[in-house]
């Protein structure tokens, strides 16, 4: 009998978990990029709830964290799906034809962990707004936020980097891929100045988070 699919978004956290330790790369560290972005959707979505019950901003903010963590789910399972086509094209014959499967591959790949990039980096100003307006007794759980959300940011960042890198293995130099592809190119940049941001705004609160270090 052929083994159930195991997906992020349908799969129980050891299913899952167990499925990304084998060394198949379908789950991989794209689809590991999307459960921390839905980590910290939740979590951000949770400390909303604790901050208010009145509408406002957290209501917005809770309703905005959790329509993320459904889409961070799914673009999780997209990449893996990306993943078994790029593992793919790596495993044909030389010749034209796995240069241009590893071409189209590389690309659908660094444009799957751009997107999932752009969801991180638009979720960073409500927690933002939550390490300094949310409820004061959350702040550990900001922190843990900022965290999981700085490890999605890095891992597209890092995703989209190689995947273009990647297409060196085409004949194709990394000129000609910041010429061809700008703006997955431009993407990575903007990615190294999100995960800044969010290493400044976690350090603004560090001390109230873990008051043990100020001793």
């Amino acid at each position: 009998m052929e083994k159930p699919e195991v997906t992020t978004q349908g799969s129980t956290v050891e299913e899952w978990t167990r499925a990304l330790a084998e060394s198949t790369g379908s789950p991989g560290g794209g689809a590991g990029t999307g459960l921390m972005l839905a980590v910290a959707a939740s979590l951000t979505s949770m400390v909303a709830g604790y901050s208010g019950d009145d509408g406002g901003e957290p209501a917005s903010i809770r309703e905005r964290a959790q329509a993320l963590r459904q889409e961070a789910l799914r673009l999780a399972d997209d990449d893996a799906s990306a993943s078994k086509a790029f593992g793919a094209a790596f495993r044909l014959e030389p010749g034209d034809e796995r240069d241009e499967a590893i071409r189209r591959a590389s690309v659908e790949a660094a444009a799957a962990s751009a997107v999932l990039g752009e969801r991180a980096i638009e979720a960073i100003d409500d927690l933002a707004w939550l390490a300094t307006n949310g409820n004061r007794s959350l702040v550990a759980d900001v922190v843990v936020a900022f965290g999981a959300l700085r490890a999605a940011v890095a891992g597209a960042r890092t995703n989209v980097s190689f995947d273009l890198g990647s297409l060196r293995s085409a004949g194709t130099t990394l000129d000609q891929v910041r010429e061809q592809h700008a703006d997955l190119w431009a993407a990575v940049e903007k990615l190294n100045e999100a995960m800044d941001r969010i290493d400044g705004l976690a350090a603004a609160i560090d001390h109230r988070a873990a008051p043990t270090d100020a001793i």
